[in-house]
């Protein structure tokens, strides 16, 4: 059992097992009993399932507290905050596809399943290969911090763009090379149906595939962003997959009673946009004040601090009104 003390990514074996064991086992949990059946997902399941989810995402702290350093734990701990606040944008983006699709709510959590399993291999593939080049090339971090400094600036000043998923080139792509059904048929992502042309039996995408694809791809795009960011706030790898991975699940979970109220949280994109500065900005300051790097306590706090405020912002300015509908399903 020596094995299981020897180091993978600086972290002990056994450590990555506690966690994916316990990863696994909600995902088991979740399809395998809590959802074996289709249903729509309601507000009160929806936030019940966060709490437990963010409950044991802040739990995995005291963990990371037991096994590593204090200054660990508060580096998890922001690193979860900043995942999952980044995250609120997909969760927008999620709400489009489904609506685009007119994917009706009680097969949407199906497809946020499977999606999870595809954001655990690929954050998983993208946090391992930027661990290998931040540990080779230690500069890469000071443009981590530029991109995110830039991309904070360009967040105050660019307005949103609209989602045209018609015209998704992606979309296209998928049409254009795959046999695709004009209708769902019930959760099902392939299908076996005569052909119109041949009449053989052939395998046809469902438009929850199609779904699925786009949601897999947006969460490859936020990634971008949210990955540099828990980068600078730490480089150790067992932090950053673990910390997104909570992140990540606690938030597909609250997407149904998030999904209703989005408007609310209009004028977070700007805590955000100075969240990322800020997190940019650390390595800088800690180089001009000759530190190590910058005090994992302080981050963690000042980042609750500039979360708040937005959250209160945006409350507080879109009290009474109404929520708009996302986008007109397909036709």
């Amino acid at each position: 059992m020596e094995f299981l003390f020897l180091p993978f990514l600086a972290t002990p074996i056994w450590m990555w097992l506690v966690f994916i064991t316990l990863v696994v086992g909600l995902l088991v949990l979740d399809l395998g009993v809590l959802h074996k059946t289709d249903h729509e997902i309601g507000v009160a399941e929806s936030l019940k399932l966060s709490a437990m989810y963010i409950t044991l995402g802040v739990a995995f702290a005291g963990f990371v507290w037991w096994q590593m350093t204090p200054a660990a734990t508060a580096q998890y701990l922001t690193a979860f905050v900043v995942e999952k606040t980044l995250a609120l944008d997909n969760i927008f983006v999620i709400a489009l596809i489904f609506s685009f699709f007119a994917i009706p709510r009680e097969y949407q959590h199906r497809v946020l399943f499977w999606g999870i399993l595809g954001v655990i291999v690929l954050r998983g593939i993208m946090i391992g290969l930027g661990a290998t080049i931040v540990a080779n090339y230690g500069w890469v971090l000071y443009v981590f911090a530029v991109f995110l400094i830039f991309t904070g600036i360009k967040m105050l000043f660019v307005s949103e763009k609209s989602h045209d998923l018609a015209g998704n080139p992606l979309l296209k792509f998928l049409k254009k090379r795959m046999n695709v059904t004009d209708d769902l048929h019930g959760h099902d992502f392939f299908v076996k149906k005569a052909n119109p042309e041949t009449g053989k039996l052939t395998r046809y995408a469902t438009p929850l595939f199609l779904a699925l694809v786009l949601i897999e791809v947006a969460d490859l795009v936020f990634a971008v962003d949210s990955v540099p960011a828990v980068f600078t706030i730490t480089t150790d790898p067992f932090i950053v997959y673990t910390s997104n991975i909570f992140a990540i699940l606690g938030l597909r979970a609250l997407y149904f009673a998030l999904a209703a109220i989005l408007h609310r949280f209009a004028y977070l994109k700007y805590a955000l946009s100075i969240l990322l500065v800020f997190i940019g900005s650390k390595i800088f300051i800690a180089d001009l004040m000759g530190w190590a790097k910058f005090p994992p306590a302080w981050s963690l706090g000042i980042t609750f601090a500039i979360l708040a405020a937005g959250i209160v912002v945006s409350v507080w300015k879109t009290r009474g009104e109404p929520a708009a509908p996302l986008v007109k399903p397909a036709e």
